[in-house]
Formats: C-alpha cells, sequence, structure tokens
C-alpha cells in the first residue's frame, strides 16, 4: 500500500510509515481519547480524527470528493495511505514542503496548511518535539527499509 502511494503521489515510503506511526501507531481503528464529564459521565471524543491516519472527518470528505474515491475507509491501510500521499502532496504544493522532509510535512499535517502557514506550531513545544521525534523514525525507517533491499 505503501509502495503504491508512493509511487502515485512521491511521498517516501518511510515518511508514511512514521507519520501513521505517530498518528495511529498502525492501529487501523485508532481513535482520540474520550472526553468525560466529572471524569465519570462520557461527552464524546476529542476530534473526528479516525483511522490509521488518524484524518478529521471534514479532510476525509475532501479527499473522497477531490479522489472521487467515495468508497475509501480510514481504517484500510491502502485507502489511509493514499489519503496521506494526497494530503502531503497538497502540502508540497501549496506551502513548498518537500516531500522528503517529514518533519515540516508532519506540522503542516497535524496543524493543516493554514495552522502552518500561520506558524500556530511554534509556540507548541510538546509538538515541535513530537515532529523531530516523526523525523527521526523517517530517517530510522529508510535505513531499515534500504538495508532490507525491498524498496
Amino acid at each position: 500500500a505503501m509502495k503504491r502511494s508512493h509511487k502515485r503521489w512521491g511521498v517516501p515510503v518511510a515518511v508514511q510509515m512514521a507519520a501513521i506511526y505517530q498518528e495511529s501507531k498502525f492501529d487501523g481503528n485508532a481513535r482520540t481519547p474520550r472526553k468525560y464529564f466529572l471524569w465519570i459521565i462520557p461527552m464524546g471524543r476529542q476530534s473526528s480524527a479516525y483511522g490509521y491516519s488518524q484524518a478529521l472527518d471534514g479532510t476525509w470528505k475532501e479527499y473522497q470528493h477531490d479522489q472521487r474515491a467515495y468508497g475509501a475507509r480510514r481504517n484500510r491501510i491502502r485507502d489511509a495511505t493514499d489519503f496521506m500521499g494526497w494530503y502531503f502532496k497538497g502540502s508540497q504544493r501549496a506551502l513548498g514542503i518537500p516531500l522528503h522532509d517529514a518533519r515540516n510535512q508532519y506540522l503542516a499535517y497535524h496543524e493543516g496548511r493554514t495552522g502552518y502557514s500561520r506558524g500556530s506550531h511554534r509556540d507548541k513545544p510538546w509538538l515541535l518535539r513530537i515532529a523531530n521525534e516523526v523525523s527521526s523514525r523517517a530517517l530510522l525507517y529508510d535505513a531499515q527499509l534500504r538495508s532490507c533491499r525491498r524498496i
């Protein structure tokens, strides 16, 4: 699935893997934690993020419409990696972020393109730390993939 997305969108497999690891730890049914009232009464989830890519409902619908992929599902790795490729390619076009730049692609993915262009990530040290971890993980995955000669 990731090789297919790489072929279609140009996003390196290692960058896709690092972003998906950070977003869902490769759990196709991952969801954000529930919110609680008085620590007891469930009040829904923190956001609509779901699946491997933790795509929000609105962004997922935009992808489905743009790609005419109305049957795409966030809990299918093939669809999630295609979505991520589509989103990262859009960030390259709109923001000039190279596809191999896992750190800044992740920041734009997390904050949204508008948030990234406004610099919303700069005031979030925790997010900058996570983006650096995504970048390091992408380098590690890249080295591992090269050593097994499958990519």
